[in-house]
């Protein structure tokens, strides 16, 4: 049966390829470099960083439509291509959104790849992956789910979600930051179109309400200052790094693992409402902190990305020049964060949470575009800058002093 059903999904494929002659062309990546190891593979911008989901885990997309026919990819490069990007993150939990349309007799790999693949992704790439969403299943994803079905481990098989629609994944990620292939999106119409009956009427979202006094979450620094009697650093940020201190320094795998959505909606909206925050109460050591923009200002952003091309002993030069033009305020708060990072990267010997952990941890969470999120061929950058930071605090954050800063 699953071969019939096989041919008749190509017999599908080979007439959508005939009435679709448009085939979008490689995704522009102004971040991406010629020299980069997989830039083959990587131009195609088949496989992309896309912010965080729900529970503020990182996520990455796999676009099928954004795969040249087969005899343009070599599918051992895209698989590397994978792994390698994934290698960045696999320390950390992490959500994998699949788009499935576009996958065509033209550009799928064969059977025998694709067990390859899964041989390939062994326990530390499934261990930390919490979800797998599969955006517009085929008759050919059921017939793979079923020949594969022997392989994959049921506490797997549970990671995977299907939605037949776009809007189905607003429930699970923060939508805006998917940046979705126009070829999915017309697809995704096309598919709601067919649909028998009404669409469901639109739903007028309220304005936002204006912010707490007490608001500690959304806001930028200057407004929790203001609200705080001239403080410079946020009460959350004193409190959490003094719990941290006292019990979280020696804790394995510190900062690798997100809290529960729903904990983190708590302790936020206790914090928001002035209220105090026993964390002893969670028996969860990671409760993070959000800011409407990075510390690390977006005028920094790009001076950032050039740190790889600068000569490796001159690197902690460049750092200190380019937070040394930090505001003030930004400046004092960052100075404070990383000095605790510092703390937590001396105790590796315990937490195994390296410099170059925490790096790939907090890059993302210093520093973004004013536009959209940052692509895979930024991480490289952001992660170097932030470990050298880490790294080098001494060094870096000796020669500025600010009135009222304090240190954790």
């Amino acid at each position: 049966l699953a071969p019939l059903e096989l041919q008749k999904d190509e017999a599908e494929d080979a007439q959508s390829e005939q009435e679709e002659t448009f085939r979008s062309p490689p995704l522009e990546d102004s971040e991406l470099n010629i020299n980069h190891p997989y830039y083959d593979v990587a131009r195609h911008g088949i496989i992309q960083l896309a912010g965080d989901d729900n529970s503020g885990r990182k996520v990455i997309t796999f676009s099928c439509c954004r795969m040249p026919p087969s005899h343009q990819l070599n599918h051992t490069r895209l698989l590397e291509y994978l792994k390698y990007t994934l290698d960045q993150y696999v320390e950390n939990d992490y959500t994998v959104v699949y788009f499935h349309y576009g996958l065509k007799s033209l550009n799928k790999p064969s059977l025998k790849w694709l067990q390859t693949a899964y041989k390939e992704f062994d326990r530390k790439y499934k261990k930390n992956l919490k979800a797998l969403y599969v955006v517009h299943p085929t008759n050919f994803i059921k017939i793979l789910w079923n020949i594969f079905k022997p392989l994959i481990s049921h506490k797997f098989g549970k990671k995977i979600t299907y939605l037949n629609c776009l809007s189905d994944l607003r429930e699970h990620l923060k939508y805006d930051q998917l940046n979705i292939p126009q070829e999915v999106i017309r697809h995704d119409e096309n598919l709601r179109g067919k649909q028998k009956g009404k669409l469901p009427p639109v739903v007028k979202v309220p304005p936002p309400r204006p912010p707490l006094p007490t608001q500690q979450f959304g806001v930028s620094l200057q407004y929790i200052k203001d609200k705080n009697k001239g403080e410079l650093i946020p009460p959350v940020m004193k409190e959490t790094v003094s719990y941290l201190k006292r019990k979280g320094l020696q804790v394995e795998g510190l900062f690798r693992r997100s809290a529960s959505i729903q904990t983190i909606k708590d302790v936020q909206k206790l914090y928001n409402q002035g209220k105090s925050v026993n964390f002893d109460d969670y028996h969860d050591i990671h409760i993070p902190a959000e800011l409407p923009q990075p510390l690390l200002t977006f005028e920094c952003y790009d001076h950032i990305l050039g740190i790889t091309s600068v000569e490796s002993s001159l690197r902690v030069t460049r750092c200190k020049q380019i937070i040394q033009g930090l505001p003030e305020h930004n400046y004092v708060v960052l100075k404070y964060l990383i000095c605790f990072l510092h703390m937590v990267s001396q105790e590796s010997i315990y937490n195994r949470m390296t410099a170059s952990s925490l790096a790939c941890v907090f890059g993302l969470n210093l520093i973004w575009p004013s536009k959209g999120t940052a692509s895979l061929s930024a991480l490289v950058p952001l992660n170097l800058f932030t470990e050298l930071l880490i790294d080098f605090y001494m060094t870096i954050f000796n020669s500025r002093t600010v009135p009222g800063e304090i240190l954790p």
